[in-house]
Parts: structure tokens; sequence; C-alpha cells
């Protein structure tokens, strides 16, 4: 494996050319596919392989640029991307994460930063999966046996249906000034509704450092109520400026190392159309179930990395980072099978509507 070894001036270190292709052919697809940036996977996946953290932050900004494009490009030809609410999201994020890092300031100098950060994340992680599980496995479930949605009903009463609890409740909050986003069904909702949301996910995003991708998406599901396959491409779109701005911070400080983002970006420009794609296949609950399982899976792996860091033991570090590489390369194996078995059933049943 050696011959797959180049040099990397800017990170000062070897690394394997095709482990670089991997991580970012699995990140591609788990972009395309839920929408994120995939930080939480490239990040921690370079820095455990020998790149230095800001090196690595840099590098997965500069990744994640560049894979969102063709992402981003294939959602808005299917119609998955709600540009009017994808620039709110924009402005308002911003304004949170502005607020998220001035706090993390204040308590850098009080000494606490990093505990809190750490118990946060790790909150955020597991209570999300947590929610979406429970989404799925009991009030998806009892929705199931108790709606039985007769033939004359439109797809908007269904999209209606499935809109969470919560996201019904804030449509009915009347203050205005209303406002309507017709590429997600939306008739009228309050804009502080709307801004107080991206105000949050951004603000979370600023303390906890993370892109924010996989707070937002879930988010605009389940607090503004936007159809599943919609939040994957407006969240991605919102990922695509978020990664343009932090790459260019990034590499005007000397922090991006463009040879490995190169070789990233030839995995994850496919894996980003593969994912794209899958979303026309994969029912939006099902989306939600696999997301779930990622992020606790990428919980667990943050739980090991805390352990090394306390203890000194490697192990418990090589072991995260197993976690994480199984869990990207499950979830890329695991949406590349659905989507040739879905594929594949379009495809036989468009020859027997023929014959």
């Amino acid at each position: 494996m050696d011959a797959f070894e180049i040099y990397l001036p800017v990170a000062g270190i070897e690394f394997n050319v095709l482990l670089l292709i991997l991580i970012g052919f699995c990140v591609g697809v788990l972009g395309g596919f839920f929408g994120v940036g995939g930080g939480w996977i490239v990040t921690p996946a370079l820095n455990i392989f020998g790149f230095h953290m800001s090196y690595a932050i840099g590098t997965d900004l500069a990744n994640i640029f560049g894979q969102s494009i063709g992402a981003t490009k294939k959602h808005h030809k299917m119609g998955n991307i709600d540009w009017k609410l994808g620039f709110i999201s924009i402005i308002a994020s911003i304004v949170g994460l502005e607020i998220g890092s001035q706090v993390i300031i204040v308590l850098e100098k009080m000494g606490t930063a990093g505990s809190i950060v750490r118990w946060c994340y790790l909150f955020m992680m597991f209570g999300l999966s947590s929610f979406m599980l429970y989404d799925y496995f009991v009030v998806h479930k009892r929705e199931l046996k108790q709606l039985s949605l007769d033939e004359s009903q439109t797809e908007t009463q269904n999209v209606r249906s499935r809109r969470s609890t919560i996201a019904e409740r804030l449509h009915n909050i009347n203050l205005p000034p209303m406002i309507s986003f017709p590429a997600s069904d939306i008739k009228s909702v309050s804009l502080w509704i709307v801004l107080f949301v991206f105000l949050l996910t951004g603000f979370l995003s600023g303390f906890l450092g993370v892109g924010g991708g996989f707070i937002r998406m879930p988010a605009l599901v389940y607090l503004i109520g936007v159809p599943t396959v919609i939040a994957v491409g407006t969240d991605l779109m919102s990922v695509l400026f978020a990664g343009a701005y932090g790459c260019f911070t990034y590499a005007i400080k000397g922090r991006v190392e463009f040879i490995a983002a190169f070789f990233m970006l030839i995995g994850a420009s496919i894996g980003a159309q593969i994912g794209a794609t899958a979303v026309r296949y994969i029912k939006g609950y099902g989306i939600r179930l696999m997301f779930a399982i990622m992020i606790l899976c990428a919980g667990c792996s943050v739980v090991l990395e805390q352990i090394y860091k306390m203890s000194g033991i490697h192990v418990y570090q090589t072991t995260a980072g197993l976690v994480l590489m199984g869990t990207a390369v499950f979830m890329t194996l695991l949406i590349i099978t659905r989507l040739i078995i879905e594929a594949k059933k379009e495809k036989e049943l468009k020859n027997k509507l023929s014959m």
C-alpha cells in the first residue's frame, strides 16, 4: 500500500490516497442523501489518521464546499430545494452562530468551555437520535394504525398528515408578519417563528463548533414542517454557502490541505450524485430512521474519543475511529443497496406497464 502514499506539504504528513477517496466517497453519499456536510465524519477521521485539528477542519470545509456544489445542483433539478426558506436560514443562522461563538469566548475565560461543550454535544446527538427513533417506532407506527387515508385525499393532505405535532402548533401561532413557502407546502407561518428556529440552530452550530447540518435538517422537518426530501435539499444548499465561507477563511490562514481535498472530492463528486439520487427512492420516514441511527453511532464514537482524552489509552481512540468510519461505510453501502433495489423495482414496474 506504500505505492498509494503521498506527501501532503501543507499538513506535513504522508497519507494514503485510497483512504482519502474512500472518506470523500462516503461523505459524498451521506451528504447528498441526508443534506449534511459530513464534518462529523471527515474532521475526526482526518485527525485520528494524523492531521492536526486545524488542518483537518480546514480541509474538511474545502471538501464540504466542493461536494455540495454537485449535490445541490442535483437536488435543484429534482425540485428538492426551497430557495426562499434556504436564504432565510442562512441569514438567521449566521446571527445565531456569532452569538454562540461569543458565549464560547465567555466560557473559555471562565475555564469551563471544554466540559460544557462536550456534554452539550453528547446531549444533542443522543437526544436528537432518541427523539427521531421514538418518532419512527412509536409515533409513525401509531399513525399508520389510526389513519387510513382515502384515495380521494390529495398529496397536499398526505403531506400535512405527516407533519409533526410541534410544527402544526407553531404554524397556529398568529404573529405577524406571516409568510408562505410554496415549495415546502407551507401556506402560512410566522416569520418570527422561522427566524427563531434558524437563530437557535445557528447558535448551537457556533456553540458546539459544528457545521450545523445534522441540527438544521431535523429542525426543518420537526419544527417548521418541511417535507423530508425538501428539508434535505434545502439544508444542503445552506451547507454549500457555509462551506464556501469556512473554506475561504481557513484557506487564507493556510490551514487547507488542497491536495487531500482534491482526492476526497474525486470520491465525493461521485458519492454526492448517488446520495442525491437515492432520495427519490427512499421514503421520508426511511431517511429519518437512517439519519437517527447514523447520529446515534456518531455519538458513541464521541464518547469513546472522550474516554481516550481522559484515560490516555490509545485503544479507545482507535475504536472511536473504527466506529466512525464503520458507520460511514455501512450507511453508504445501505443507501447504495436500497437505491439499486428500488431502481430495479421501478424499472420492472415500467416494463410491465409498457407491455
